[in-house]
């Protein structure tokens, strides 16, 4: 019923058991962030792409590219999170371009104390639950609909998914 204005019973079902889905695991991933390493799901998210980085440290600029955020948004997160110690928000003489942001070792070790259970409750709340059959079956539909996205236009920082950014290429090469 593509153009029609409102969702048939099969895609209103589907919708709903998906918005219900995302809300509960975004309740229950929030909150084993906040007990495991007391972190936000935004500073586990910075955290893991400076962990990603080369020497563990991007510039404002990179680490908004690498979450798909505007530079105002990262620069009031690290001065939070540099009030932490998570992370240092460094100048340096070599490089004028911008304000660098450095994992720090408080600051490691509360991500990697998030990510052991966040991998934990992955596996007992998505992974387990689908087993292997069902999880491809989740990344090729996760696949597609990122795709559909891309393609609409739509989408604010579309093109935005990560993938290819600076940090992303260091860390892998």
């Amino acid at each position: 019923m593509a153009g029609h204005p409102i969702l048939d019973d099969a895609e209103h079902d589907a919708w709903d058991a998906f918005v219900t889905m995302r809300k509960a695991l975004d309740r229950v991933l929030a909150a084993g962030m906040r007990d495991d390493g007391d972190l936000s799901e935004a500073e586990f998210q910075a955290l893991a792409a400076l962990h990603a980085a080369t020497d563990r440290a991007l510039r404002t600029g990179e680490l908004a590219a690498e979450l798909c955020w505007e530079r105002s948004r990262v620069s009031h997160l690290t001065r939070r999170m540099a009030d932490r110690g998570l992370v240092e928000r460094t100048e340096r003489a070599d490089d004028a371009r911008g304000t660098w942001i450095v994992l720090t070792n408080p600051g490691r070790r509360a991500l990697l104390r998030t990510v052991r259970g966040h991998t934990e409750l992955l596996r007992e709340v998505v992974f387990e639950p689908l087993g292997p059959e069902g999880l491809a079956r989740l990344e090729a539909v996760s696949r597609t609909i990122a795709q559909a996205v891309e393609r609409s236009g739509r989408a604010p920082g579309a093109g935005c998914d990560g993938a290819a950014t600076p940090a992303r290429r260091r860390a892998a090469s």
